[in-house]
């Protein structure tokens, strides 16, 4: 590595980018935390507070891909500074909330709207613009930062909530993303010519950097959206991450806490818990950037996918002692989010160019249907059986099955995005 290399522009934007990532993750984890003192201070149903989280989860994935689209045209530094700017205010006028729809209003719309813009289409478009070499490894570094964020929150955020209080926990959230935003404005430039810089890896004869943005175009998301639907890798990845979401964020994400007290565990060690699988996601999904730079991605997933499925299920008939939650933690941790750099490298495969964001923002929105569902359908599952255990069952079946796609359909290469 060149000394121009070492010192390249592109690490400072990937550090910004990662802790914006992380913020984000930190909100969308949040409900989790607050599930139990909302009941407890409000008396609302766990159906009810599983809706917000699930609303915020749905719109989490929806904007993606209009975020991804102006990224493209509006600016990733703008882009970054709005959403963090909405996730910040919403977090904060929460802390007056008396009624049901307070809370769905703040945590489910207005901070969904806000964590889509600083989503993993963020990662995605930063290392399509910023790297022309070792994106599977940049991206899954990206990735890793939603199990980070659990890393770090989690445990703090459930220590502010140990006595039964939700108002610090908004509070921490609010203050968190406020903070990113003068670091964003000052340290994130819009290309790497800003900074006399080519893309991290790009050869001295290429054409610098990619092409400038097109004109804003509100249309550019769904016109995207239109072209890659005629094209059935498409379909395939959306209907397979729509599985991931299922199995991670909203079921895991959501209901993990939850699950822990209904067998007597406590907030604070349940999410310490969560924490611990967020540290080995963060080598999981770094260790899965890497090898999507060096082995087929279908390979991959497939293996993914199948060890989700395996410990979803085996998940409700362990004795939740130390042990046989500490194996499950570091079992499940590895694969939390290390699906999402071979996807994105299929993703771009299939649909080169500067749209190939925007589509994985699409495929995106597939995976965060997946987690709303999840999200609200364990909750009342929970609430009319008195138990997780079908949840966890038929999530970590789907996953199985998943992998069984992979293994024996994923046969043709995938077909470039054609208008």
């Amino acid at each position: 590595m060149t000394r121009a290399q070492r010192y390249h522009p592109a690490f400072l934007v990937v550090a910004v980018t990662f802790l914006a990532l992380l913020f984000s993750a930190g909100l969308r984890s949040a409900p989790g935390v607050l599930m139990l003192p909302l009941e407890l201070h409000f008396g609302w149903s766990r159906a009810t507070i599983s809706f917000s989280a699930g609303l915020g989860i749905f719109l989490y994935g929806l904007v993606g891909p209009f975020a991804a689209a102006l990224m493209m045209s509006f600016g990733i530094r703008r882009t970054m500074l709005c959403g963090l700017a909405l996730m910040a205010a919403a977090t904060f006028v929460s802390r007056w909330m008396t009624a049901p729809w307070h809370y769905v209003l703040t945590w489910g719309v207005l901070s969904g709207i806000g964590s889509g813009a600083v989503a993993s289409v963020l990662g995605a478009a930063v290392v399509n613009r910023w790297f022309a070499t070792r994106q599977g490894l940049v991206m899954g570094i990206l990735s890793a930062s939603t199990a980070t964020g659990a890393l770090i929150f989690l445990p703090f955020l459930a220590w502010l909530s140990a006595s039964g209080a939700w108002q610090p926990v908004t509070l921490a959230v609010s203050l968190g993303c406020a903070a990113l935003i003068p670091l964003v404005a000052v340290l994130v430039p819009e290309h790497p010519e800003d900074r006399g810089a080519r893309r991290f890896g790009e050869a001295v004869d290429a054409p610098a950097g990619l092409a400038r943005p097109p004109a804003p175009n509100p249309l550019l998301a769904l016109t995207t959206l239109a072209k890659a639907s005629r094209n059935p890798t498409f379909w395939l990845l959306a209907g397979t991450f729509f599985v991931c979401g299922l199995t991670t964020n909203g079921l895991v994400g959501t209901h993990m806490i939850p699950l822990c007290g209904d067998h007597g565990i406590g907030p604070v060690a349940a999410a310490g818990l969560l924490s611990t699988m967020g540290l080995f996601d963060l080598v999981g999904t770094t260790a899965s950037g890497w090898l999507t730079d060096r082995y087929d991605p279908r390979r991959l997933l497939a293996i993914y996918y199948g060890f989700r499925g395996l410990s979803l299920v085996v998940l409700p008939f362990l004795d939740f002692g130390e042990v046989s939650l500490a194996v499950f933690a570091v079992f499940y941790g590895l694969d939390w989010i290390a699906t999402v750099p071979p996807t994105v490298k299929l993703s771009n495969a299939a649909f080169p160019g500067g749209e190939g964001a925007i589509v994985f923002g699409w495929v995106l929105v597939a995976h965060q249907i997946g987690a709303a569902f999840a999200a609200f359908g364990a909750g009342v599952v929970r609430e009319v059986t008195g138990t997780y255990t079908p949840a966890f069952v038929v999530a970590g079946s789907m996953a199985v099955l998943v992998s069984l796609v992979f293994i024996v359909g994923f046969r043709r290469p995938a077909r470039p995005l054609t208008a």
